[in-house]
């Protein structure tokens, strides 16, 4: 039996032509395939036939997998000897676990291959014509996500003073409100410009303009994945205008 492995992957933030070479591929070989809530039927269609196919993501409250459960199964597949893939939104590096189940995988013997994907700040960055980095307004760039802990937004905030840093915020459209103030409070100006792109890269996909002052009141309700994008950047963004319809909230 050939030694054991399991392909960690990139899917990108939906569509299936903003995919790697190498993912498409991977998925094409796949003998059993893990994939997470978000990702696209298209991109589950390219596994071949008789390929075991397993939803492991958890969305709008219904029920999953724990951790665990996930690192024992694909142990369990790999140790068949068959080609295990699983399949995560945008890059697995970026919020997706990556160092705990390859950690996992590695301390029993599997070995492990990551590839990488477009995460969602760059495909927003991409689809809505701005940049993450430009000359004179952001010398580098901040991926966090928004967290609760006992009712509350988790970590330090206080590099959102970064006058030269654009924050791209994963998870935070429920606490767009909060994490605004908790911005503001650590030193960065109410007037920065700031976005919020709901399922970016993809044809859906809405964005709604505002700064730090105002965003938190123009999302509501509860639609698909959103990532906000916080710096001078955000005021080269395009698409609908600030005033129209504001995008729904969500986690």
């Amino acid at each position: 039996m050939p030694d054991a492995q399991v392909l960690l992957v990139g899917a990108g933030p939906g569509p299936v032509d903003l995919m790697t070479l190498r993912a498409v591929r991977a998925v094409e070989s796949a003998q059993a395939l893990l994939y997470d809530a978000l990702i696209s039927e298209e991109a589950v269609a390219l596994a071949p036939a008789g390929c075991v196919r397993i939803q492991t993501g958890k969305r709008a409250g219904k029920p999953s997998m724990h951790q665990d459960e996930i690192n024992r199964l694909m142990l369990r597949l790999a140790r068949k000897g068959l080609r295990v893939v699983r399949l995560k939104g945008g890059d697995p590096s970026v919020f997706g676990r990556v160092g705990e189940e390859s950690a996992f995988l590695r301390e029993h013997g599997v070995s492990v291959e990551v590839v990488p994907g477009v995460t969602a700040a760059c495909a927003a960055a991409a689809q809505f014509g701005f940049p993450l980095t430009h000359r004179g307004e952001a010398r580098r760039v901040v991926f966090t996500t928004a967290r609760l802990e006992a009712g509350k937004l988790s970590a330090d905030w206080s590099a959102a003073a970064d006058p030269e840093a654009t924050f791209a915020v994963y998870m935070g459209g429920e606490m767009a409100g909060a994490l605004c103030e908790r911005m503001i409070a650590a030193g960065r100006a109410p007037g920065t410009p700031a976005v919020a792109v709901e399922q970016a890269g993809g044809a859906n996909a809405r964005i709604c303009h505002g700064t730090l002052e105002t965003l938190g009141a123009r999302l509501s309700g509860h639609g698909g994945p959103v990532v906000i994008v916080v710096g001078e950047v955000a005021a080269q963004a395009q698409g609908a205008a600030a005033d129209e319809a504001p995008i729904a909230r969500t986690a």
